[in-house]
């Protein structure tokens, strides 16, 4: 079994959110790359990686979660989804940031600039276009009751019919997962405890 992670933002392929995820479904081969900062890059990078690795299963969170339902013809978890980075963010703002986590290239830094936030809201603008009836199908949302950040529950729920509420923070811990994400993993895919 094959699993996609597409990661937040100013994160990185080594997110502690991809380990963990390793860790509790050892049956799945969880691929977490590092994505381009800017969308112009970062959305046909995935749709290549999805063509050429094929996988059975994309679980995205936030941001992530905003290019994983993109992914058309994937069956989809989206966790905390970031419909609307470019309006609604606090943290997509111009200026130098940290990544989080350690990126392959070795940067620890980057740029946000007016354009990247640009390039985010003419995506976001196209974002549900393409969604096909097995889309609506087998796209889950998965929304915390303590999130903060962002709120796209409704938003969800007018594309996709597959949303539900877990007790949980817009950034996931080993409780979140182990409680809401892999049994919804395991369901979806039918891999047995």
């Amino acid at each position: 079994m094959k699993t996609l992670y597409p990661h937040g933002f100013a994160s990185s392929g080594a997110t502690g959110t991809a380990e963990f995820l390793r860790k509790m479904l050892p049956e799945a081969e969880v691929i977490s790359p590092d994505i381009p900062v800017d969308p112009v890059e970062a959305l046909p990078y995935l749709k290549q990686l999805c063509e050429q690795e094929q996988p059975d299963l994309i679980i995205g969170t936030s941001m992530g979660a905003m290019y994983a339902q993109q992914m058309y013809g994937y069956k989809k978890i989206l966790v905390n989804p970031a419909f609307n980075m470019s309006t609604m963010s606090k943290v997509l703002k111009t200026g130098e940031h940290k990544f989080l986590n350690g990126r392959k290239d070795g940067q620890k830094t980057f740029k946000i600039t007016k354009d990247i936030i640009q390039h985010h809201n003419q995506m976001e603008r196209q974002q549900f276009k393409g969604i096909t009836d097995f889309d609506r199908d087998n796209t889950y949302g998965l929304f915390g009751i303590h999130d903060t950040t962002v709120n796209t529950y409704d938003l969800f729920k007018k594309y996709y019919k597959n949303a539900q509420r877990f007790d949980g923070e817009h950034h996931l811990n080993e409780k979140a997962l182990r409680q809401a994400v892999v049994p919804l993993v395991r369901s979806i895919l039918k891999i047995e405890n």
